[in-house]
């Protein structure tokens, strides 16, 4: 198995934002680069798992950036997409979920500890805006489904330009996240079933490079980028899941 130093956690669409009895305040954020000890066992047990039922495996780990933070942002096929993203990984992912999850005992109390922020539907987007630019200063990879659900068919569906806010405001590099399989083995509305799973992780686009699409009035410019950048990930995955790309010594590969 072969890592750089990286994470993996849940996000979701722009109509959220932070609820303000956040557990991870910017003033008291972990280490974003050492997973804690309740993340460190939830991965063990969910790599065997992803590995027995998925036959999971994650190709581009090398393009992590090593040593800062990063907006991952991924489609989003099924309810195991945060963790198929996060187990793969040496460092966490902060991703957000709604609020209403924190207060089921030990869900809430795992989420807390694994770097999730709670979010509420009926409060301003703001707040989860500046804590999301707070983790990607300190360090954080930051996690994010940019169609806002689960697919519906499998398909990538439209993406909603909620992240460009935290795109224009943290100017970190953007990682594209392609998961390929999962929607077959846990539909929406379905339940787990074996299957094949693969993601891939797309090299970074710089600040430098997407700073033009930044500009007012580009927004749906940057979206259409963005879309493509993780449509081409999902391309790559969905071939490697079906056996019609060959192996390559010179990528860096997790095999659960």
């Amino acid at each position: 198995m072969a890592e750089s130093r990286q994470t993996g956690g849940r996000l979701s669409s722009s109509r959220f934002a932070c609820v303000n009895d956040s557990p991870d305040t910017t003033r008291s954020l972990p280490d974003p680069f050492r997973r804690n000890i309740v993340w460190s066992i939830c991965q063990i047990v969910l790599r065997w798992f992803f590995g027995l039922l998925l036959g999971f495996r994650t190709r581009g780990l090398e393009n992590l950036p090593s040593d800062s933070g990063a907006l991952l942002l991924v489609n989003h096929q099924s309810n195991f997409d945060p963790l198929l993203v996060g187990v793969p990984l040496s460092r966490p992912v902060s991703f957000v979920a709604r609020s209403t999850l924190f207060v089921i005992p030990i869900v809430g109390w795992i989420l807390r500890r694994t770097y999730v922020v709670p979010i509420d539907r009926e409060a301003a987007r703001g707040g989860v805006i500046r804590e999301m630019v707070a983790r990607l200063d300190h360090g954080f990879l930051v996690g994010m489904f940019p169609e806002g659900t689960r697919t519906s068919d499998g398909e990538i569906g439209e993406f909603k330009p909620g992240f460009i806010s935290l795109v224009r405001r943290s100017r970190r590099p953007i990682v594209a996240v392609g998961i390929a399989g999962a929607f077959e083995s846990y539909p929406r509305g379905g339940l787990p079933r074996p299957g094949r799973v693969r993601l891939v992780i797309g090299k970074p686009w710089q600040p430098e490079e997407y700073a033009e699409y930044c500009e007012r009035g580009r927004e749906a410019e940057l979206v259409a980028a963005v879309r493509q950048r993780v449509q081409d990930c999902v391309d790559e995955a969905t071939a490697w899941r079906e056996g019609r790309t060959a192996e390559t010594e010179t990528e860096t590969e997790w095999n659960g």
